[in-house]
């Protein structure tokens, strides 16, 4: 299905029943990577699986800027009436979350992220460079997104008032240091190290985000802050 909102189409799947539940990809994903996901949590909420700008099937665009991305996600809430749903990203689309969040106070009630960062500072030193690499040789915006955005700032953090229960790996390309510094700046945040696992390995075409997802907004369980 496609909705138009902030001069763009943005394509979505949605399935289930229940209350509302968005997921949103990282960068260079579409909602496929939630298709293993998908078939768990659709026994328990009415899911909206998004394609983000530029991205699968929504309208492609010369240049990225998640401030606009959560421009179209705010458009996309707002459209279809969704009263407070729960928005679990990852990666970049925990860092539209993020921006959602801070901005639109009410607008959620859950907000989950894995992965995400607040500047491109909290990407490992290794792996920032690699993208920079690339980005000299292909161009690409996407890659340019990832080095020079976001900005989000302490204040903006703490200005976040939606309950927020945040994931990493232990070898994610997210620098721990700085996962701890936004969990610390979220009034009463939560976060959960899945051991052994990458940036993405516990989430992309995988079910192990599902049951942690169940588990959080079906039973009201507060996982363990690490």
């Amino acid at each position: 299905m496609f909705l138009e909102t902030n001069g763009i189409k943005l394509f979505y799947e949605k399935t289930g029943s229940g209350p509302a539940l968005i997921l949103l990809h990282g960068n260079g994903e579409t909602h496929h990577i939630f298709d293993i996901a998908v078939e768990n949590l659709r026994q328990h909420f009415t899911v909206y699986a998004v394609d983000t700008r530029g991205h699968g099937e929504s309208s492609p665009v010369r240049e990225f800027h998640y401030e606009d991305m959560a421009d179209d996600i705010y458009g996309f809430i707002s459209q279809l009436g969704l009263r407070q749903p729960a928005l679990y990203g990852f990666s970049d689309g925990g860092i539209i979350g993020l921006l959602l969040a801070a901005r639109h106070p009410g607008l959620l009630s859950r907000l989950i992220v894995s992965g995400a960062n607040t500047h491109p500072t909290g990407i490992k030193w290794r792996h920032l460079f690699y993208y920079l690499m690339l980005y000299i040789l292909k161009r690409s915006p996407r890659l340019k997104l990832m080095l020079t955005e976001p900005h989000i700032t302490a204040g903006m953090l703490n200005s976040i008032a939606t309950p927020t229960h945040m994931t990493v790996g232990s070898r994610d390309l997210i620098r721990k240091r700085h996962t701890y510094s936004i969990h610390g700046n979220i009034p009463g945040s939560t976060l959960k190290t899945y051991e052994n696992e990458t940036h993405g390995s516990y989430i992309v075409n995988s079910d192990k985000i599902s049951g942690y997802l169940i588990n959080l907004l079906t039973k009201q369980i507060e996982e363990p802050i690490h």
